[in-house]
């Protein structure tokens, strides 16, 4: 069987940087094994793999090399991206259904807009052993669906060194670090660590911003936020709070493109 695949760099508009995200649109859809394996034989991050189902419509489905997920941003990105300049070029906005439910994504010259559902973070009490495996002295921890570690300086989040073997044993699915951002023109900043689902460090992580863009525009102030996730690839997001929702944007660039034969 051969498949196409392709690679781009989501949250940058050059490649060699932002989050790698495989796609591979499908004519109608593989056993969730063969997924998986696709995905943990690429070992990037995610992998997306969608169906159409209507116009402008698609069902979509993201993989780690171990797990499927139930939200991913920047395989979302990548998807739109491949579809608006290969598969439908003549459209600006595309729908995706997902376990997260549905998605959109618009084009808004060089950049991919996306709607996704707002996930504020509440107080928690961390379990034993989260601390000690980031390092460094927290201001606060919250959590959503991944714990959400706050610090005080964007140094703090540069320095951080985390034993990723401790962090295999917490009991959320991943921890987000964040704190205000030093650069001027950049609210804040992140970084994410999931090694328990196969990926140590994404290197730009656009669910985690459906938990930070809700805690920072209120503590804030304000509706619109510039965040950096400061990874070494790194990657800019551009977002905004709408209620329930929020908006992340960012641009992509294609790496690669070809086929898999299997």
């Amino acid at each position: 069987m051969e498949l196409l695949i392709y690679q781009v760099d989501a949250f940058s508009g050059s490649v060699f940087s932002g989050n790698p995200a495989a796609v591979c649109p499908l004519p109608s859809w593989l056993p969730a094994e063969t997924m998986q394996a696709i995905a943990a034989e690429n070992n990037l991050a995610e992998t997306a793999f969608f169906v159409n189902t209507g116009p402008n419509r698609y069902h979509l489905r993201w993989f780690t090399p171990a797990v499927e997920m139930d939200l991913c941003g920047h395989a979302t990105l990548a998807s739109a991206y491949i579809i608006f300049r290969f598969l439908q070029a003549d459209i600006d906005h595309v729908a995706f259904d997902t376990m997260s439910g549905e998605l959109t994504v618009q084009r808004r010259g060089d950049r991919l807009e996306m709607d996704f559902p707002a996930r504020p973070p509440e107080p928690i009490r961390p379990c034993p052993g989260l601390v000690e495996a980031l390092g460094g002295s927290p201001r606060k921890i919250l959590a959503a669906r991944d714990y959400f570690v706050v610090y005080d300086t964007e140094e703090e989040i540069h320095a951080l060194q985390p034993d990723m073997a401790g962090l295999c044993g917490i009991d959320r699915f991943a921890v987000i670090v964040t704190a205000p951002s030093s650069t001027r023109g950049v609210d804040f900043v992140s970084r994410f660590f999931a090694p328990a689902q196969g990926v140590a460090e994404d290197p730009v992580t656009g669910s985690a911003h459906c938990t930070l863009i809700p805690y920072w525009a209120e503590r804030l102030g304000k509706a619109e936020l510039v965040a950096r996730q400061v990874s070494k690839r790194g990657g800019t997001l551009f977002c905004a709070l709408r209620g329930e929702r929020v908006s992340i944007a960012g641009e992509a660039a294609l790496y690669l493109r070809g086929s898999i034969e299997f």
